[in-house]
C-alpha cells in the first residue's frame, strides 16, 4: 500500500466513519463495507478505549447520539460495551453493535487505506495493534502539529504514515521534510478560496515536494466551513461544480466526504477523477 502510487491513479476518496444513513449508523462495521462497496479508497474511524484498556470503534463523547443513553463508553468495561447496540438517525435501536478495533483491523486487512482518528488518545496501544496485524502500511495518522505529535511519532511510530492537520497556511513544511517522520501529505482547513492552502500555487509546490495534500468536503457544523464552502452539502444542494469539482480542479489529492458513492460518480462523469485529468488540465492551461 502506497499513498503516492494511489494517487497517481485517482482522487483518494474517504469515507468519514463510513457510509452510514437509514438504519446504518456511522463507525459500524457495516457502514464501512458499505463505502467500500460504494468505490472508497480509505476509511476514516473514530477510536475509544474501555475501562479495561481495550480499542474500539466509536466516537468519543458521542454516546447520547449513536446509543441513546447518558454514558461513557470509557468508564465501562468491553464485556459491558459488547451488549450495547447504536441507534438510528431516528433514535431507534439497530441491529448493530460495537466493532473492536481488532475485529476492524483483521477484517479490513489488505483492502484499504485506514485513516485512524483519535490515535493520539492512545498511540502506543493503537500502534502496537496495527503491528500486530502488519497493517502499518494502511494506515495514515493526523494531528495540528505540537512538539508532543512529533515526540510520539519519533519515538513509537516513526514509521507511519503522517500528514500535519493546517489552516490556512503551512509554516512547518520545511522543518517537517528534514524531520525524519514519514511525512506523507498535509490536511488543510480554510475558510476563504484566498487561503494560501486553496491555492492552486500551494498544491503544486506541495507536489513538487512529494507531499499529497487533502481536504475536505464533509461538514461537521455549516457555521465552519472546512473548505471555503466546497463542500458536501454545495455538491448536493447547489452545485456539484462549486462543490467536488472546485476541489478536484485544484488539484487536491484527496477528498473526505459523507456521499462517497454520489462523489466518485460525480468526479468520473465530469473526467475529474482518474489523475490523468490533472496532467492534461495543467497542459491546457500551459498552451
Amino acid at each position: 500500500f502506497s499513498l503516492r502510487e494511489k494517487a497517481k491513479e485517482n482522487i483518494i476518496i474517504t469515507a468519514h466513519r463510513g457510509a452510514a444513513g437509514g438504519n446504518i449508523p456511522c463507525n459500524t462495521m457495516a457502514a464501512y463495507e458499505i463505502a467500500l462497496k460504494q468505490g472508497a479508497d480509505m476509511l476514516e474511524v473514530d477510536l475509544n478505549g474501555s475501562l479495561d484498556g481495550k480499542l474500539f470503534l466509536f466516537h468519543p463523547m458521542m454516546e447520547s447520539a449513536h446509543l441513546d443513553k447518558p454514558i461513557l463508553l470509557n468508564a465501562l468495561p468491553m464485556s459491558l460495551i459488547k451488549k450495547l447496540h447504536y441507534v438510528n438517525y431516528d433514535n431507534a435501536p439497530t441491529q448493530f453493535g460495537i466493532t473492536t478495533f481488532d475485529d476492524f483491523l483483521e477484517n479490513f486487512k489488505d483492502r484499504c487505506f485506514i485513516n485512524i482518528d483519535k490515535f493520539w488518545s492512545n498511540p502506543k496501544k493503537i500502534y502496537e495493534a496495527v503491528k500486530r496485524h502488519g497493517m502499518t502500511d494502511q494506515i495514515l495518522v493526523k494531528s495540528k502539529m505540537n512538539k508532543n505529535v512529533a515526540r510520539i511519532l519519533t519515538e513509537i511510530a516513526p514509521e507511519l504514515p503522517f500528514m500535519p492537520i493546517v489552516s490556512n497556511t503551512h509554516p512547518e513544511h520545511e522543518s517537517l521534510l528534514k524531520s525524519g517522520l514519514n511525512y506523507i501529505g498535509v490536511e488543510v482547513l480554510f475558510k476563504e478560496d484566498s487561503a494560501e492552502v486553496a491555492s492552486e500555487e500551494f498544491i503544486e509546490k506541495m507536489h513538487r515536494d512529494g507531499i499529497l495534500v487533502w481536504a475536505n468536503s464533509i461538514i461537521y457544523n455549516y457555521k465552519q466551513q472546512l473548505a471555503g464552502g466546497h463542500s458536501d452539502d454545495t455538491a448536493l444542494t447547489v452545485s456539484e461544480d462549486e462543490g467536488w469539482g472546485w476541489l478536484a480542479d485544484r488539484g487536491y489529492d484527496i477528498i473526505q466526504t459523507d456521499w462517497p458513492m454520489m462523489l466518485i460518480d460525480y468526479l468520473k462523469r465530469t473526467d475529474k477523477y482518474y489523475r490523468s485529468y490533472v496532467e492534461v488540465k495543467k497542459s491546457n492551461v500551459k498552451e
